[in-house]
């Protein structure tokens, strides 16, 4: 690594960028398993909020630059197409 201050202080933004980031991918991810764990049990009113939860925390996420717009689209898509599924079949 380089021995300027600036690059010092860059490596040290980039360390907690990662973290950051890190911790809301690992966020969302928990949330989407929530999300399919409420959509087995059929439980509307759990899936509704669950869906309600996830989407707020992908919009958040695109946001602030940690997804992609096309990525969150398309886990929202997926589970809001899941939780239709079930709920037409039950």
């Amino acid at each position: 690594m380089a021995v300027h201050r600036s690059a010092i202080k860059r490596h040290r933004q980039s360390l907690k960028r990662r973290a950051d980031n890190r911790e809301a991918k690992s966020r969302i991810k928990t949330l989407i398993k929530k999300t399919q764990r409420a959509i087995e049990t059929k439980d509307r009113e759990a899936v509704s909020a669950q869906l309600r939860e996830a989407n707020r925390a992908l919009d958040k996420a695109v946001g602030k630059g940690i997804l992609k717009r096309n990525t969150a689209s398309r886990w929202f898509s997926r589970l809001a197409r899941s939780a239709q599924r079930t709920a037409s079949t039950s």
